[in-house]
């Protein structure tokens, strides 16, 4: 099917209403989003292959930020282009932004309330029981040998010792160096495919450079353009817009590799947030639908209200989106170059030794008590061995926390 017969199939309405329901029912981040949009679109509708699926996630996979909002924008930009994506794009993202907003303007308001505060009692450790159980599921299916065992804990060891968001990017550097090193020659190249004939043209490019150049240009002087009493607030909006986009496009693996990154900076260098403010923060993330990205909305209307909150979600979600429209296009060489597949094998146990720092991160923020033991515990044996879906995890911790720490 070619472009013109899948703009002809595919109607913007469609591409709305699907991801906005996928949006609201997609609990479990990014594999459990992306089975939901391969059960509607491959197996339901029709629209695209299993390939094309394979091909979002591959690429992905390669690019700094939340990988399932990436896959949503490759497929609309493959079904409807531009104008497709950015329909699919907001789409997934609206309902998850407004149950958080919702979540964070009570948070603020009742947060001290004993139920509300005990609710987060048991939804914290069940996060971290959630997290060590995706690293504890990745290490099993991608850790194959020695040199994997020790960079995936030296990098969990260096996030947890040097508490740096410059850290993140030094892992990952010597992460990707280590793989090309040992793996580059015991990798095979992969068969030649068809490669793409869709192109970006010069005309395009120059058009996408200029849109978003304007656009940095117009955040940066947003102070001098308001002044007055708005000065301090556009100041704000500019510090948050630059700080959450340079973190989306410098990060790999996916939300619980942020997790790191975003406590250093908006807790230790920014004192945006609080410690406990920072773990329920990530907490909402984890018991609303959609990535654990949109933990930024949270903070965003923390440091400046809702117009911080829009500017955090926007930062933190379309930069990386459009760089993988972008790169999309060169897919091919992507996949199949050697020298990319042996970096990414040092790359990988990096980001899980990482996922485990993150546990750690928000186990520090956890009340010692035998409730939060039995939650943690319970919770950890329900994931890794039973496979029970975090949709059921994470709100049953809750009512539990809520429930056992009133009494006891």
């Amino acid at each position: 099917m070619n472009k013109i017969e899948k703009e002809q199939h595919t109607s913007l309405r469609y591409l709305f209403f699907t991801f906005l329901k996928i949006g609201a029912i997609s609990w479990g981040g990014f594999m459990a989003l992306v089975s939901v949009v391969q059960k509607q679109l491959v197996e339901k509708d029709k629209k695209v292959s299993d390939e094309v699926i394979l091909d979002s996630i591959s690429l992905a996979s390669v690019l700094p930020g939340p990988l399932a909002f990436m896959v949503v924008s490759y497929l609309g930009y493959f079904l409807r282009g531009l104008k497709g994506a950015l329909v699919s794009m907001i789409a997934i993202i609206l309902p998850s932004f407004f149950l958080i907003l919702a979540l964070t303007y009570v948070y603020f308001i009742y947060g001290q309330l004993p139920a509300f505060t005990n609710f987060f009692k048991g939804v914290l450790p069940a996060v971290a029981a959630i997290i060590i159980s995706v690293a504890v599921n990745m290490t099993q299916k991608n850790i194959k040998d020695y040199p994997q065992i020790v960079i995936l804990i030296f990098s969990g060891l260096g996030l947890i010792f040097f508490h740096s968001f410059y850290t993140t990017a030094i892992i990952m550097a010597i992460g990707g160096i280590s793989g090309y090193l040992f793996y580059r020659k015991t990798i095979k190249a992969a068969p030649e495919t068809k490669k793409s004939k869709s192109e970006f043209s010069t005309k395009k490019i120059v058009a996408g450079v200029v849109v978003i150049g304007a656009i940095i240009l117009f955040v940066w002087f947003l102070p001098n353009i308001f002044g007055g009493e708005y000065e301090s607030k556009a100041s704000l909006i500019k510090d948050i817009s630059f700080t959450f986009s340079g973190m989306s496009l410098t990060l790999f693996g996916g939300g619980y590799v942020i997790i790191p990154a975003i406590q250093e900076i908006v807790v230790n260098g920014l004192n945006w947030l609080t410690t406990k403010e920072f773990a329920d923060a990530i907490a909402m993330g984890q018991i609303t639908p959609g990535p654990i990205f949109i933990s930024a909305t949270f903070i965003g209307y923390k440091v400046a209200g809702l117009t911080g909150a829009v500017a955090a979600t926007l930062a933190i979600f379309f930069p990386p989106a459009f760089l993988m429209i972008f790169c999309s296009h060169f897919l091919d060489r992507i996949k199949n170059s050697k020298t990319i597949s042996a970096i990414f094998k040092g790359l990988r146990p990096a980001v899980i030794g990482m996922i485990f720092s993150a546990a750690f991160t928000i186990g520090k923020g956890i009340e010692i008590h035998w409730i939060s033991i039995f939650i943690f515990v319970a919770v950890l044996v329900s994931a890794i061995k039973f496979k029970v879906n975090v949709v059921y995890l994470i709100p049953i911790s809750g009512v539990i926390g809520m429930l056992l720490f009133y009494f006891f």
